[in-house]
């Protein structure tokens, strides 16, 4: 689990995303060169829902990702644990006229949600939010039925190390300086550059999600390994 995690209660978390809620969004594509949207489309092929089928996108902040999921007919549940994330993401619906998303406020450590209910769960950018991904892994494996599967869109590492040291380095010094552009609140980009840096490696991740009870794990990385993209399927 990641340091920068441990070092804020989850209400410091939350409070913290509630107060960049607004622009959460235009930031994500500042910070990432618009490369946030590669990355969250392909999160949404590799789940591959079809009509018929529930999905739950855990993490899913303002839902922009979330409607997606509906292209082919699936129904899904944006999930998050900041209500003024949420509430962007309602207005917004509201605003378009559109109900393509369900807003849920909810804990990725206790889910609000019965037993195998999904055919798939998704996060992206929120597992190292969690105070213990390990238990939030198995939570994930809980509500997800028999067959289904789960995919994850999590910063990573490149696997050359010295240049992952010099993206960490540089991680550190420009996201809170481009933020400051945009908003007052820079101190949640110095924590999204410390949980990267702190995040387990591909490899780690894939182990955790086979000791979570997880199978068929595998990853592939994006953008050289800046993100990784992990899939899993239950079992049993």
């Amino acid at each position: 689990m990641a340091r920068a995690a441990l070092d804020k209660s989850p209400g410091d978390v939350a409070a913290m995303f509630d107060d960049i809620a607004g622009r959460y969004d235009l930031l994500n594509d500042v910070l990432s060169l618009g490369q946030d949207r590669v990355w969250r489309g392909a999160a949404v092929r590799a789940v591959d829902a079809y009509s018929g089928e529930l999905v739950l996108d855990l993490a899913a902040g303002t839902g922009t990702s979330s409607v997606a999921f509906t292209s082919r007919g699936a129904r899904v549940i944006a999930c998050d644990f900041s209500q003024g994330m949420l509430r962007v993401g309602a207005r917004r619906e509201r605003e378009e006229g559109s109900s393509r998303a369900t807003f849920v406020a909810g804990d990725a450590l206790s889910l609000p949600f019965a037993d195998r209910t999904f055919d798939a769960v998704t996060i992206s950018f929120g597992l190292r939010n969690v105070h213990d991904v390990d238990q939030a892994l198995q939570e994930m494996r809980r509500v997800t039925k028999i067959g289904g599967r789960l995919v994850i869109c999590e910063f990573s590492h490149i696997p050359v190390a010295a240049l992952d040291r010099v993206y960490s380095r540089y991680l550190a010094a420009a996201l809170p300086m481009i933020a400051r552009c945009f908003t007052a609140n820079t101190g949640a980009y110095s924590y999204l550059s410390e949980s990267i840096a702190d995040w387990p490696d591909q490899r780690a991740l894939a182990a955790r999600l086979q000791r979570a009870g997880w199978s068929r794990v595998a990853w592939r990385n994006l953008t050289l390994g800046v993100v990784a993209l992990h899939r899993a399927v239950r079992r049993a």
